[in-house]
């Protein structure tokens, strides 16, 4: 489950433009959370609120073994009024969606003046984090220069790190057909830079309008997006450096079929190669698998996941009793259809005499019988009857004020994966009222002795 900050976070992102999933870094975010997903150990609590929509605060009270917790505050420049922080309102699929399609890149016009959407950019975000009792501190600022460049700094805190801390500095670049990031850190004096450049799907229309490459999309069987790019790190302390390359193909959302991504990463001083592909076979099931081979060792390692959603009212009792829905009668055709004999004959029926219809007397009218109203969900769970001044059948709009179909469409999700050395994760999340939960296990069959690894259960709440 994503924590409550990183979807305020998300939706600072979003409100000022910056596609976070144009980088390198992100070139393996879709399988990682269907296969990497953490499984929580022990209880925890957290509390949190968007106190205003520029600052929000959030606490957390757990105990494993122990018991700890942390205080974080968010500070940003700009309102997030597309953020919805009451943790009854929030849409699952924006906290426990794994498989998210890659959002379309933005169409710019290089010939924008300096007061229009090419100047300069103002907006910022300032995150801290105190962890207790450990005493270790977390910092986070981003600021926004311009539509395509942006910086961010973050620094860590503790007494147990080389020198008391150390600081990370990024400076990112987007101009949509490709992205470029450079860093710096304090840890061992390391500079890096790397980049990711986007060919194919939508990449050809981004100076065109949005309806001609819509229409050029659907168009197309496979409507996806090719990206490639590379890092290279070095140092300066150690002398020691590394590099990789990486390669991700991902149909879009105006993909007409199954989306899908594949992705690719080598590390060529390693020797490690690695394959993911995940795919959304339905609208409540996803699937991911990847493999790891080194060519110095002849290692490999494999891992498969799944991400079942259970949708609200799946399993209810009320549709198996009702059973399967009578049609309804359509209007009876006049037209006789050829008899047997006549169609291996190749010719049309004899004609029929004409029916002497004076006879003929009309079947009475049925009479309609009022429908007899079913008790609401309601009155079940309470074991009584409605009131008889509320219509089950025409919920009240106000009293759902906010909630769309949307958002009651899921009740949960069920998260696993599985891999060679027998270890399974297992984790299902979903929301009961007002909180939002988180229960999962990891279990190790070699050790049927003791096979469960740890066990834990999350709570979260916001307002």
């Amino acid at each position: 489950m994503a924590a409550f900050m990183d979807y305020i976070q998300s939706a600072f992102y979003a409100a000022t433009g910056w596609n976070r999933d144009n980088s390198y870094s992100s070139l393996n975010t879709t399988s990682d959370a269907l296969l990497n997903f953490p499984t929580p150990r022990g209880l925890r609590l957290t509390l949190s609120s968007l106190a205003t929509p520029q600052f929000a605060t959030s606490y957390q009270l757990g105990t494993v073994g122990i018991v700890d917790g942390s205080i974080s505050y968010l500070y940003s420049t700009i309102p997030l009024h597309n953020a919805i922080a009451q943790s009854d309102k929030i849409p699952l699929p924006d906290l426990l969606r794994s498989y998210r399609p890659l959002a379309e890149l933005p169409h710019r016009n290089r010939g924008i003046g300096a007061g229009e959407t090419g100047g300069l950019v103002k907006d910022a975000l300032a995150y801290g984090r105190l962890y207790l009792p450990a005493s270790m501190l977390e910092a986070l600022v981003v600021r926004r220069i311009s539509p395509a460049l942006q910086l961010q700094l973050s620094a860590v805190s503790n007494q147990t790190l080389r020198n008391g801390g150390t600081v990370l500095g990024m400076v990112q670049y987007d101009e949509g057909r490709y992205a470029v990031e450079g860093l710096a850190s304090s840890d061992g004096g390391l500079l890096g830079v790397r980049g990711l450049y986007n060919f194919g799907g939508d990449v050809g229309h981004l100076n065109t309008p949005a309806q001609v490459a819509t229409a050029n999309g659907n168009g197309e069987r496979i409507y996806g997006r090719f990206s490639t790019g590379a890092e290279l790190y070095y140092g300066t302390l150690n002398k020691s450096g590394g590099m990789s390359l990486g390669a991700r193909f991902a149909t879009l959302p105006t993909h007409n079929g199954t989306p899908l991504t594949a992705t690719m990463t080598i590390n060529p001083l390693m020797g490690n190669i690695s394959w993911s592909y995940a795919v959304m076979a339905g609208s409540y099931c996803s699937l991911a698998t990847r493999m790891d081979f080194n060519v110095y060792s002849y290692e490999s390692d494999w891992v498969v996941g799944m991400e079942l959603w259970r949708k609200r009212g799946a399993w209810s009792i009320n549709q198996e009793l009702e059973g399967p829905e009578t049609p309804e009668p359509g209007p009876v055709s006049t037209t006789q259809e050829r008899s047997f004999e006549a169609k291996m004959d190749w010719r049309l029926d004899d004609p029929l005499p004409i029916p002497d219809t004076t006879e003929i007397v009309a079947p009475p009218k049925a009479v309609d019988q009022p429908k007899k109203k079913e008790r609401s969900f309601q009155a079940k769970m309470e074991w009584r009857l409605d009131d008889p001044d509320v219509d089950p059948e025409i919920p009240n709009a106000n009293a759902n004020d906010g909630e769309g179909e949307d958002e009651d469409e899921y009740s949960g999700v069920l998260k696993a994966r599985l891999d060679q050395h027998l270890r399974i994760g297992l984790l299902w999340e979903g929301r009961v009222k007002s909180l939002l939960f988180s229960l999962g296990s990891s279990v190790d069959l070699r050790r049927l002795d003791s096979p469960f690894r740890t066990l834990g259960l999350e709570v979260q709440f916001s307002s």
